[in-house]
């Protein structure tokens, strides 16, 4: 089992920024890819962005330029730096990642930390 803990979520103005944090916990020696994604009014769970073990990085079209994925291995940490945020940028924000373990694969979320992005 791995858990997974979001923070830094809450209100910005448009146009702000705000650093979402995610630590993982638990069997950690499996985890290999780590990302962010949300869940925005009435919309599906969709992928923000990704990061993998050897720090290759993914973007959403949408955040693009706007967003910066990061992990740090030694603390089992992966933080989403959001700025120009927009209204649309509104949701749930989870934290996922990958475990490997005797080549069975599992996927982990966090609970979710909410973003709102309104003046």
């Amino acid at each position: 089992q791995v858990q997974l803990v979001e923070s830094g979520g809450g209100l910005v103005q448009p146009g702000g920024s705000l650093r979402l944090s995610c630590a993982a916990s638990g069997r950690i020696s499996g985890i290999s890819t780590m990302g962010w994604f949300r869940r925005t009014p009435g919309k599906q769970r969709e992928l923000v962005a990704i990061i993998t073990s050897d720090d290759s990085t993914n973007y959403a079209d949408s955040v693009k330029g706007r967003f910066t994925i990061s992990r740090d291995n030694t603390k089992n940490t992966v933080d989403l730096q959001m700025n120009s945020l927009k209204p649309e940028d509104t949701g749930v924000y989870y934290c996922y990642t990958v475990h490997w373990s005797g080549g069975w694969r599992d996927d982990y979320w966090g609970q979710g930390t909410q973003v709102t992005v309104s003046a």
